[in-house]
């Protein structure tokens, strides 16, 4: 199997200025946050600084004492694990936001999920770590319930994360790719193929949580808030991103 590395900042003490908030997001959610964070500093806030990876790498990150203020997860099972680490703020975790997982093409065209296997042939299908990352484990739980998973592990072209899945998809080098909607809106160079039927995999949410191990406690509090609040929706939303309550 192939596999792309997606780099991303390993943030460390000293990094941002004490005040600034230190956030770990799932890299689905880069084109989107990085509005986000645009407009909160546009208001005169102090800006954020976010490192963007994997959410099984940044969860692994927080375990290992990376200084965080704020963990925004593609899953909530990584959730759960920083939280059984005993690192998330009690009474700060919220179910943020939605989304919806597709297979996307390089050329444009409408494809039945159960001719899958016949029209990727010998290709390669791009998706993230199927066993770790969660647009990997969503794409996987999906290909399973669809009974195609035997005939396309093969083919299966294994990246770091989603973004780098889209990438490969993007630069030609796989003919399909599993992702996130949100990420195929964020690439023109992609097409969208089909969708995942709903109940074909586990629901996609991403939880957001304050962390004890970041440095501007109050602001991540406040941008934490942000987040949840009007303007912050309706730029996920213009992203394909649905808005969840409160945990």
């Amino acid at each position: 199997m192939r596999h792309l590395l997606l780099s991303a900042a390993l943030l460390v003490p000293g990094l941002a200025a004490a005040e600034s908030p230190t956030v770990f997001a799932a890299a689905s959610l880069k084109t989107a946050l990085d509005q986000v964070a645009q407009s909160w500093q546009d208001a005169g806030h102090d800006p954020v600084v976010i490192s963007y990876a994997g959410s099984s790498a940044l969860a692994r990150q927080i375990e290992a004492g990376a200084p965080a203020d704020l963990f925004l997860s593609a899953s909530v099972a990584w959730m759960d694990t920083v939280e059984g680490a005993g690192v998330v703020v009690p009474g700060t975790r919220r179910d943020l936001l939605g989304n919806t997982l597709v297979l996307i093409g390089a050329e444009d065209g409408a494809v039945d999920l159960a001719d899958l296997p016949a029209t990727l042939g010998e290709q390669h299908l791009a998706m993230a770590l199927v066993d770790s990352v969660p647009a990997g484990q969503y794409g996987k739980a999906a290909l399973t319930y669809l009974g195609l998973w035997d005939a396309l592990a093969p083919h299966v072209a294994q990246a770091d994360n989603v973004r780098a899945a889209l990438a490969l998809v993007a630069t030609g080098e796989a003919p399909f790719g599993v992702v996130y909607a949100t990420d195929a809106a964020a690439e023109p160079r992609v097409h969208l193929a089909a969708t995942f039927p709903a109940e074909s995999h586990p629901p996609i949410i991403y939880p957001a949580a304050q962390l004890t191990t970041g440095t501007a406690p109050e602001d991540a509090v406040a941008f934490l808030a942000y987040l949840g609040g009007a303007e912050a929706a309706q730029i996920f939303q213009a992203q394909g991103f649905s808005m969840k309550g409160e945990k």
